[in-house]
């Protein structure tokens, strides 16, 4: 966001901002959840391939990170009418609003690991 759009926001708006935003994105997982859907977007994104994929999640904390992002509109699942039934998810229009705040992530991290290296 530039500056000129945020301008007539006080600290505390602001504050209050940072805080809404890391309630709904922050943790372990979130993210790199959201990425790995970006990343797969023409995919049917499964339960297990994601599972599978993003390294060191479990089924479970998948599953409630998933209903938290879901609560939050920012993916969607799907129930397929397979048998067995399979679930698949896919990232919302709104969820791809949050794709210039990970690309500044990613940027930052990759610049932060060469300084400390």
């Amino acid at each position: 966001m530039k500056n000129a759009e945020k301008k007539d926001a006080t600290c505390e708006q602001e504050l209050t901002a940072i805080r809404d935003s890391l309630e709904v994105l922050g943790g372990k997982w979130k993210l790199r959840i959201m990425r790995h859907l970006n990343n797969h977007i023409n995919e049917n994104n499964t339960f297990k391939k994601m599972q599978r994929e993003i390294e060191g999640i479990s089924a479970k904390m998948l599953s409630k990170e998933l209903q938290e992002l879901e609560i939050n509109l920012l993916v969607t699942r799907t129930v397929m009418d397979t048998r067995p039934v399979t679930v698949c998810y896919a990232i919302t229009e709104y969820g791809m609003s949050v794709f210039p705040v990970t690309e500044s992530l990613v940027e930052w991290g990759l610049n932060h690991r060469e300084q400390i290296k």
